[in-house]
This record gives C-alpha cells, sequence and structure tokens, in this order.
C-alpha cells in the first residue's frame, strides 16, 4: 500500500517552470498596475485595467480615482514590500487596495503560464517535456507513477494529496499532459485519473482548467487570456492569507493531513498564516500514533532559518515528526530521495 502523503506546494516549486518569484513577481505587478494620466485623460500604461474600473464602478469617476490611487500606491510600494500579500496584509480591510492588488496577481500569473516551460497551444499540443529535465516535474510524475499501469494510477493517487499555496495550475497542467503522452490517454481519462488526488487550493487559483470543472463560470485554459470585462469576476476568485483561506477545503486539508505518513514541502516559505494553516495542533482528541517523515527544500537558507523551519515544522503535529531539511531546489530533493520519496 502507497503510503498516504501530502505535498505542500509553494511558489518556488513553480519557479522551476518559470514562473516568476520575488522581486521578479513584484516588478511584474508594477508593470500591470502601472497608468499614466495627463491633464485627466489617459496616456500611457494599461487601458484594459482602467476600463476594467470604469465599468466595475459604473463609470462614476470618483470611484475610479479611488482605484487608480490604490494601484499607484501598490506599484509605488512593490520595492518595499516582502510580497503583494504582504503589502495588502500591511493595509487589512482596505478593499480596493485589496482587488487592485488581486487584479495584477491574476494577470501577472496568466502571462507567466504562458511563458512557463509548460505551456502549450493549439499549434504545439504537448509540452516539450525535454525542457523540464531540471526541474521537479519529470522526477515527480516518475515517482508517482513508477510501477504503475494505468488502471493502478487511482488507487495510489488515492493516497496523494497536494496543497497549493499558488494561484498558479502548473502542476495539475503538466499531470494532464503528461499522463495523456506516457499512457495514450484521452482527455476525459486523463482528467478522470487526477481526479483521484486531493488537489486543494486554499487560497484559489486563476481560473478553472477546462478538463476541470464544465460548469464553472471562470474556466480559463492554461496561459490563457482575460477579457476587460472579466478582470473583477476573476479575480474575485482568489484571496490572499490577510482575507484567509476558503472553509471547505481547509476541512479537507486537516483531514488528510491527520492521516499522512508522510509530508514533502515544496518550494515553500514556511509563512506563519500558512502553517497555521496545515497545524493539527489545536484539533482536540488528535495525535499521531505512528511517526510522520518529513522532507522540506529550503534553498539558500542558513542554518539559522532552517532550525527555525524545523522547529515551525515539528509544531504541526502533537506526535513524533522525522524531519529532513535541505538547502536545495526541489529537483535535487527528488534525485537525492527518490528512494524515501517513491511509492513501490
Amino acid at each position: 500500500m502507497a503510503k498516504k502523503t501530502v505535498y505542500v506546494v509553494g511558489a518556488g516549486a513553480s519557479y522551476e517552470v518559470d514562473l516568476p518569484v520575488g522581486n521578479a513577481l513584484k516588478t511584474d505587478i508594477s508593470r500591470i498596475l502601472h497608468m499614466q494620466f495627463e491633464y485627466g485623460s489617459f496616456k500611457d500604461g494599461n487601458y484594459d485595467l482602467y476600463q476594467a474600473f470604469m465599468r466595475h464602478t459604473g463609470n462614476n469617476t470618483n470611484e475610479t480615482n479611488e482605484y487608480l490611487q490604490a494601484c499607484r500606491h501598490i506599484k509605488n510600494s512593490m520595492p518595499l514590500a516582502i510580497s503583494i500579500d504582504n503589502f495588502i496584509d500591511s493595509d487589512r480591510g482596505n478593499e480596493k487596495l485589496a482587488l487592485c492588488g488581486k487584479l495584477a496577481i491574476v494577470e501577472a500569473i496568466l502571462k507567466a503560464e504562458r511563458r512557463s516551460k509548460i505551456y502549450s497551444d493549439r499549434y504545439q499540443e504537448k509540452i516539450n517535456f525535454q525542457a523540464l529535465e531540471n526541474t521537479w516535474y519529470l522526477p515527480f510524475f516518475r515517482t508517482l507513477t513508477e510501477n504503475c499501469r494505468h488502471n493502478e494510477l487511482p488507487e495510489r493517487f488515492k493516497c496523494i494529496t497536494l496543497v497549493i499555496f499558488n494561484y498558479d495550475r502548473c502542476i495539475e497542467h503538466f499531470l494532464h499532459q503528461a499522463l495523456k503522452t506516457y499512457y495514450g490517454l484521452s482527455d476525459a481519462d486523463s482528467a478522470s485519473i487526477i481526479g483521484n488526488l486531493t488537489i486543494i487550493h486554499p487560497y484559489g487559483t486563476v481560473g478553472s482548467l477546462s478538463w476541470q470543472e464544465q460548469a464553472s463560470s471562470t474556466l480559463k485554459e492554461y496561459g490563457g487570456e482575460i477579457q476587460t470585462q472579466q478582470l473583477i469576476q476573476y479575480a474575485q476568485r482568489i484571496r490572499t492569507f490577510t482575507e484567509g483561506a476558503h472553509s471547505e477545503p481547509i476541512e479537507r486539508l486537516k483531514s488528510n493531513m491527520k492521516s499522512a505518513e508522510r509530508i514533502v514541502f515544496l518550494g515553500f516559505a514556511f509563512h506563519r498564516l500558512n502553517m497555521d494553516l496545515l497545524s493539527l495542533s489545536d484539533v482536540k482528541q488528535y495525535e499521531n500514533s505512528s511517526e510522520i517523515d518529513c522532507y522540506a527544500t529550503a534553498y539558500e537558507t542558513s542554518k539559522s532559518d532552517q532550525d527555525s523551519i524545523c522547529s515551525s515544522i515539528s509544531h504541526l503535529y502533537k506526535g513524533k515528526l522525522n524531519i529532513y531539511i535541505e538547502n536545495m531546489t526541489c529537483a535535487q530533493l527528488f534525485r537525492d530521495y527518490s528512494r524515501s520519496l517513491g511509492y513501490s
């Protein structure tokens, strides 16, 4: 029986397929929120965003100007901020600022998906998997599918939970394409197998992929473009950690954390609020009876910070944890711990 495994995925994991993190993401957000006016008329910048605000406010000039002011405030403050989420948190309760930030996040993520190593379109239907050789995506797929025929995958996938703190859909898109290619599956069969995974985005995503939720009002292909009139609707799908996670996914997350036999942190920043979401230390009448193995990447962190991360992880459970923290990338973790992370 495969070990019940929870993968906790942060922004550093998507970085390996060229999604921006840190300063690069803040620069993208500043660029998206740039709007310049002269004598009351639009002169330069993101005209679509300006139009979205006009439509959202019913052409109310005063209210539109409040949104524009919030955009300027975010743009000017990005060099000073740890992240866009942290900046929004610094002015919690400011709904206009939060919406402006989320609009920028959605646009930045979709553009980043289009530039990523796993993007494919109607002209190139399949991902160039060879370009992923130095990422964690290929060893992750090999680990999930080792010694598994396609009819055996559902049972294995039922043991796997993906807690993805990113707004992108990189993992879902990759797995759907990889299963189709490797096993020669149809779109529907690949989607059906992926349906056996528990995939939780605590803060939402920039849209549902076409094979995920046919009835969703915010379907958006991987790397798709959003029309001006859709911007607000898609931005409202996501939440920042200031607003907190959706309650239903968190209930499923806690349930799967309870039964986990192994936890793997990939490109995760171990932010306190996010660790609180994962923690079971406050769950009544719960204590893990068996030892749980935890593996974590802490790329380019000091020994002192690794000790701090270890302490944070140790507070997730009341019982025994075996914690392995490595100053390495996600790809290196799968390479160096291939047997420890395997299922066969």
